[in-house]
């Protein structure tokens, strides 16, 4: 009895000594907690193997119409690189978001188009990888908003690897669902998440060029 007595009259104060250490994050300001929260989401993306991110290989389906449309609407959401990639494009402050989704949405189809027709481009998942770093540069004013442009091209070129061999009706659903979901994800970032991101600081941004550098090397890491 007297064991579980103590262990009722401890339990509260161990309760509270364990919530206090989540205080000191709830004090912080919206942005820094909000970066807090995605920098260790991104860190555990990490962890996703490189080449399980495409939904037809991981499930073994038959490349139908429908099951295209669906690998298409979850393959940017499964692989982090992408992920990372239209997400971070809300910390670039990009004047007239709408314009610059439509852009890359085209510029993003027509690297699909040329993966299809061309594809075998040397050490293109690595250039992808780069992609991420290259965002930085830009969030640091090192480089121009235009580098986004070829960066967005080899997204969709690395993209449309997954369906080389398919019939045309299973790629045509697939390019639908990618359109569907890059440009969902990129009104997130570019309409909703970029507000918040407005609010960085100086300091903040050019942590957040660090962190996607590093990211940058950790994802290129995994493809060595």
């Amino acid at each position: 009895m007297a064991y579980f007595s103590s262990a009722r009259s401890a339990h509260p104060s161990s309760l509270l000594a364990r919530c206090s250490r989540f205080r000191v994050l709830f004090r912080l300001p919206l942005v820094n907690r909000a970066a807090i929260v995605a920098a260790a989401l991104l860190a555990l993306m990490l962890d996703v193997p490189a080449q399980a991110h495409h939904l037809i290989e991981i499930n073994g389906l038959q490349p139908t119409p429908l099951n295209g449309l669906i690998s298409g609407l979850a393959h940017p959401l499964l692989g982090p690189d992408h992920l990372l990639f239209l997400l971070a494009l809300c910390l670039l402050g990009l004047q007239r978001p709408f314009r610059w989704t439509l852009a890359l949405l085209v510029v993003a189809l027509a690297g699909s188009a040329a993966g299809l027709l061309l594809p075998g481009l040397p050490g293109a998942d690595g250039l992808v990888a780069a992609t991420l770093a290259a965002e930085g540069l830009v969030l640091c004013g090192l480089l121009p908003s235009a580098t986004l442009i070829p960066a967005m091209a080899l997204h969709g070129y690395v993209l449309s690897a997954s369906v080389l061999g398919w019939t045309s009706t299973p790629v045509i659903t697939y390019l639908v669902g990618l359109v569907i979901s890059q440009g969902l994800m990129l009104l997130v970032s570019l309409g909703v998440l970029r507000g918040l991101a407005s609010r960085l600081s100086p300091l903040a941004r050019r942590g957040w060029a660090l962190l996607l550098v590093g990211l940058s090397l950790a994802l290129a890491s995994q493809l060595a």
